[in-house]
This record gives C-alpha cells, sequence and structure tokens, in this order.
C-alpha cells in the first residue's frame, strides 16, 4: 500500500502538467489485435478522466489482410507501402469500419466493478481527413494509396475542448469521393503537427527501439533518431512501414516539425501508457527536439532539488553538512543532471586558480539512478569544465567514497598536497585523494 500511495504522490507533477493538453495516440492493427487491448483501452479512459485531450488514429494492417485473404487477394508491396487496388477497397473500408465500430464500443462501456464504470466517454468521429493519391512511384501505380491532403483542425479541436475523444481511421476522402488507405503512422504524425499537440503517442510496435548492440533506448533528440534510422537501414532507402525504425523516423519528423515530444511504446506491455507518462523513467524510447536528460549549471531553482539530493547522505556522514543559504550562494560553482526537470545528481567544483587545481564536492547520485553510468558522466562534466578554467588537477576529500574515486584515476595523497587556501579538518580524518587532468 505505502508503495502505492508514493507512486500516486510522484505522479501528481505529471497529472497537473498533461491537464488540458492536445495528445495524439497512434493505434496499430496489431495493437488492435492484441491481448492487451483491453488494458490499454481502460488507460485510455484514465487519461480521458485527467482532462488529456485526446486524439486517437488508427492502422488496420493485419485485418486488412485477414480480409483480403478471405477474398483470395494477395497484396503487393512498394517501398514500404501497400498497392491499393480498386478491387480491394471493400476490404479495406470493412476492415477499418470493424475496428471503428469495436473501439466505439470498447471506449463506451460503463459495467459496475470495471476501470470504465462512470467513465462517460464522449467518441467523436467523421470525415476529419482529406487525402490526395500517392500516385505512380517509380513506375508502380499505387492506386488508393494516399497522402494527407488536408485536416479539419478546427473541428478537431472544438471535439476536443468539449472532452471527446476523437476517433479517426487511417483513410482519407478526396473531393471527387474517392477514399483513400493511409499509412496510420504518418497521418498521427501529420495530425500532431496540425494540431500543434504536446505528445505524439505511438503504441505500434511489440519491440523496443535498440541501438547496434542490442541495449534498449530510452531517449532521443530528433537528430539523433534520424541518425540511428539511417544507420539501421544500411543505406538503403526503404523503410518498412508498421516497423519499429519506420515508427521511429515518423516520431523524429514530427518533432523537428513542431511536436515537443514524440513516444514510441510496446502494445503488449501492460500499463506501458501509465509508466510513460506519469513516472520519471517511462516505459518506451522518447524522441524530443532538446535533451531530457542534461548535465549543465545550477540555477536557484534547484535548491531544493539538490537539498532533497545531498540531506540523506549528510546524514549518513558522506558529505559536509550545508544550509541553504550557504548552498545558494555557492550555486556557480555547482553542476546539476537534469531529468525532466528533476534533479538527480549534482557536483561542485571550487577552483583554486593559484594552484591550478579544483576540489570536488557534493557529488551525489540519486539512489534511484546508481550503477547506470551517472557518476561517471558528471565526472566526465566536471573534468571538462575544470579544464576550461585552466586547471591541472582535481582532488577531493572523502571518508566513504574512496574506492569509487580510486577506479577512475584518483589516487590516495595527503593533506600536505592540499592548495594553500585549503583548510583540511582533522577531526573527520578524510581520506585526501587527486588525480591530474
Amino acid at each position: 500500500m505505502k508503495e502505492w500511495v508514493s507512486w500516486f504522490r510522484n505522479a501528481s507533477p505529471y497529472i497537473n502538467a498533461h491537464r488540458n493538453q492536445v495528445f495524439v495516440l497512434a493505434l496499430s492493427g496489431e495493437a488492435l489485435a492484441n491481448h492487451n487491448l483491453a488494458n490499454i483501452i481502460n488507460d485510455i479512459s484514465l487519461l480521458n478522466s485527467l482532462g488529456i485531450r485526446l486524439a486517437i488514429v488508427f492502422g488496420a494492417r493485419p485485418q486488412i489482410d485477414e480480409e483480403l485473404a478471405d477474398r483470395g487477394i494477395r497484396s503487393k508491396f512498394h517501398l514500404g507501402l501497400r498497392v491499393t487496388e480498386e478491387r480491394m477497397m471493400p476490404a479495406v473500408l470493412k476492415a477499418y469500419g470493424r475496428l471503428r465500430s469495436e473501439l466505439e464500443a470498447r471506449l463506451s462501456m460503463g459495467v459496475v466493478n470495471s476501470p470504465m464504470h462512470g467513465a462517460k466517454i464522449r467518441v467523436v468521429s467523421g470525415n476529419f481527413v482529406m487525402a490526395k493519391p500517392h500516385g505512380v512511384s517509380r513506375g508502380v501505380d499505387m492506386g488508393h494509396t494516399g497522402h494527407v491532403r488536408k485536416i479539419e483542425v478546427e473541428a478537431i479541436t472544438q471535439s476536443l475542448e468539449s472532452s471527446s475523444i476523437v476517433l479517426i481511421p487511417a483513410t482519407g476522402y478526396s473531393m471527387s469521393g474517392d477514399i483513400f488507405n493511409l499509412s496510420y503512422e504518418e497521418l498521427a504524425g501529420d495530425l500532431a503537427v496540425r494540431l500543434q499537440a504536446d505528445k505524439l503517442i505511438f503504441l505500434g510496435s511489440e519491440s523496443p527501439i535498440s541501438t547496434e548492440k542490442g541495449t534498449a533506448v530510452k531517449q532521443l533528440t530528433a537528430e539523433e533518431a534520424l541518425s540511428l534510422v539511417d544507420t539501421k537501414r544500411a543505406g538503403t532507402e526503404l523503410i518498412d512501414a508498421g516497423t519499429p525504425l519506420n515508427l521511429l523516423y515518423s516520431a523524429a519528423i514530427a518533432c523537428q516539425a513542431g511536436v515537443t515530444r514524440a513516444h514510441l511504446l510496446g502494445y503488449a506491455h501492460d500499463g506501458a501508457l501509465l509508466e510513460e507518462l506519469f513516472t520519471r523513467d517511462g516505459h518506451g524510447t522518447m524522441v524530443s527536439v532538446e535533451v531530457f536528460d542534461q548535465i549543465r549549471p545550477a540555477r536557484l531553482e534547484d535548491t531544493n532539488g539538490i537539498l532533497n539530493l545531498i540531506r540523506p547522505l549528510e546524514e549518513q556522514g558522506y558529505l559536509v553538512r550545508r544550509s541553504r543559504e550557504l548552498l545558494e550562494t555557492e550555486l556557480d560553482y555547482f553542476l546539476v543532471e537534469a531529468r525532466d526537470n528533476a534533479i538527480i545528481a549534482c557536483v561542485g567544483l571550487y577552483p583554486f586558480t593559484e594552484d591550478k587545481a579544483g576540489e570536488l564536492s557534493c557529488f551525489a547520485v540519486d539512489p534511484d539512478y546508481r550503477q547506470k553510468g551517472r557518476g561517471d558522466r558528471l565526472l566526465e562534466a566536471v573534468t571538462d569544465r575544470a579544464r576550461s578554467l585552466g586547471l591541472s588537477r582535481l582532488f577531493v576529500l572523502t571518508t566513504k567514497t574512496e574506492q569509487w574515486f580510486k577506479e577512475r584515476g584518483f589516487g590516495l595523497s595527503s593533506s600536505e598536497h592540499l592548495p594553500g587556501g585549503k583548510n583540511y579538518n582533522s577531526s573527520r580524518n578524510a581520506k585526501v585523494l587527486m588525480k591530474q587532468i
């Protein structure tokens, strides 16, 4: 129970921040066919009840495949897109119509003793998207495969402001009455840009984004995301629709066009939406215009965060106690690592210019982020800062962390080698460690 209460309290800043924001949620056909869909719907209901304005774009690739198979029709794909022939359109429309009805029904549920009880969600759908034909691409007629021409932003915005969820299938209409099959990834990104959405969220892939070494990627700038896409596709122009790589590309393009943050989540993970939106570390991969984690000089508004970080270490004897007043006067000496505006690490660098030496002080990392290389990143950053100040060595006085610094090139020294202006408190009996930089 205490763990749940703590989680709920920690989520409150995110609840307040997300209220009245516009999120575009993109669901793949695979997500809609997954056993976890009921949980996703429950979480969407919760987001709506918290005042988040949701526009949902959904795809239907596996459902279209199923309808075509029933008709004995095989699809052709070109440059990662389905070539939508005229004879395929009844199957396309049936698949989207069935999914739309199913989503509306699920979002309308309200049975007693269920997460949806009392939700009373209004769902709005309509001809919001105007489309144009893809045309002939490298000699291949794409038929009824199309691109977005126009989106009725004002009509969608009015629906969102009335607390309705807007449901948009990946189809579009033309002035001549034709219907086009669209890429849901492209439509979701385009919609997010035109709505000036605060977030674009893809629940489109079961597997996470990973590096060449196979490790999961938690966050990327749009530029880094496009670079990763180029690396992974190994010089080919083709990015298959519906793959994690295509989702990453769509997210990066949307961010470059003005969307603040895009998120790529695994649709099979129960609670992925809630973890991503209401916890500091999230669940999937976040793409943003700016860096999510950054090491930077401390500011006055960081004071509380630094104090919360160092107080437990002061009480345990790791650090010398500092008052708020003293810390505020010495903030110019500090670097902090901020994660989504929360301070998760800090260090002070006190220069002794005449001796070309710098003292490391208040070196602290939030317990939740230890063993993850944060300390090494912070040490590297403060070392760079010391070099920029013309310092040639660093020293630290410690009673508890001698081994950690030794493993990073610091050697045991003595108080005799401290700069002339540095007083040594013999009653504390701290070890003196130094490193040439």
